[in-house]
């Protein structure tokens, strides 16, 4: 039973919330929206509004406030990442890359590491991202080349991680590496480093996409790479799988998210042309063919939004969410890809134009079935955890 002060700490939190919100859609409506056309056409990495974002808070967005950060619930961040994802998903990138790496500092390092990082991640004094992913390790996280050999009071660190979101900008990388490469299972051999670019650690040239323009992506290379022992997540070998995991849970939130953004995006303007435009003498909305599109669109939206917000919940209270996350994840971002392309018909031969903005969304909506782990994968993580709660 809601106590009065369970009630009144439930509304203050509410208008926080509120609040937040309406200084996002500010923000947005102020910084990124006018300018996300251009900026994503040219492909130019947005410095002013990365600029903006670190005056907001926006790197500590999950950050707990003792380390300078805002301290969001992942159910308020995820609603704050549809709403930048819903004006220019590359932008909501940015920051998830970003918050992954702080998350799995606060909730997987040691005290020591959670002061010395945290306040600097926050300010995005220290910004970068997650460093999983190599040129012949995609999903198999298990076939890991990269390795981190003790030597002395550090580590020497060899290999190259691939598609790394914000690998020329960022400055700092929560590391999956092997320490013990002939370690069985293999899990038990992974470790992960909280690193920084310095002597033998560069990046490439920035890779080329069909969409996601503006965030750089680009591979990270470690060519004798020194680092001290302080930085291993932790401080004990054996456990990057686990920080990989507790960081992804995060990240397929706001992939969820983001695919709702997306989603919403792609029916908004689907809404406004088919209201605007004529054929056979009525706005077209009044056709049986395109009205049933757009309530599909909408249901798949509003279904997306809220197995999201499930999952984001989930988090809220510290459970273990994979099997939510997985859901949101896949619907959300399948929702994205169907909407993108339901838009791009009813907008007809406009919509294949690049002077609106359904031809950004559909080059952008495939990302999200691939990226923090691709639709097929999250299918067997809900099926495997389907079975784990239902044993016979």
């Amino acid at each position: 039973m809601m106590t009065q002060n369970d009630y009144a700490a439930q509304q203050e939190a509410l208008e926080n919330e509120r609040m937040i919100l309406e200084t996002v859609d500010r923000f947005l409506d102020r910084h990124v929206r006018p300018v996300a056309m251009k900026l994503e056409h040219e492909d130019i990495y947005p410095d002013e509004i990365v600029e903006r974002m670190k005056e907001l808070g926006l790197f500590g967005a999950v950050i707990p406030a003792e380390y300078g950060g805002l301290g969001l619930r992942p159910s308020t961040y995820a609603k704050v990442i549809e709403k930048i994802a819903s004006v220019w998903m590359s932008v909501s990138g940015i920051i998830n890359s970003h918050l992954i790496m702080a998350h799995i500092v606060n909730k997987r390092g040691t005290q020591a590491q959670r002061e010395h990082f945290l306040p600097r991640f926050a300010t995005g004094e220290l910004r970068g991202g997650l460093a999983l992913t190599e040129p012949d390790c995609g999903t198999d996280l298990q076939a890991v080349r990269t390795t981190a050999l003790r030597d002395g009071n550090g580590y020497v660190i060899n290999g190259t991680k691939t598609w790394i979101s914000n690998g020329i900008k960022g400055t700092c990388f929560a590391l999956l590496v092997k320490t013990d490469p002939k370690a069985e299972p293999r899990h038990a051999g992974m470790s992960m480093f909280i690193a920084e670019k310095g002597d033998g650690f560069a990046h490439s040239k920035r890779l080329e996409k069909l969409g996601y323009k503006g965030i750089d992506s680009a591979e990270l290379v470690f060519d004798n790479y020194r680092i001290s022992a302080d930085c291993l997540v932790g401080g004990e070998e054996g456990h990057g799988m686990a920080s990989a995991i507790a960081g992804l849970e995060l990240g397929r939130v706001n992939v969820a998210a983001r695919g709702v953004g997306v989603a919403q995006a792609a029916l908004d303007e689907a809404v406004r042309y088919s209201q605007q435009r004529k054929t056979f003498g009525k706005p077209i909305h009044q056709h049986q063919a395109i009205a049933l599109k757009l309530a599909d669109m909408a249901t798949r939206t509003e279904a997306a939004r809220l197995l999201t917000q499930r999952a984001a919940d989930a988090l809220d209270r510290g459970e273990r969410c994979d099997y939510e996350a997985g859901m949101a994840k896949l619907f959300a971002t399948e929702a994205a890809l169907e909407n993108s392309i339901e838009a791009m018909r009813i907008h007809g031969g406009y919509g294949y134009s690049k002077e609106f903005l359904v031809e950004r969304l559909y080059r952008d909506a495939p990302l999200l079935v691939i990226g923090e782990g691709t639709n097929e994968i999250q299918r067997l993580v809900i099926a495997k955890r389907l079975i784990e709660r239902n044993p016979v």
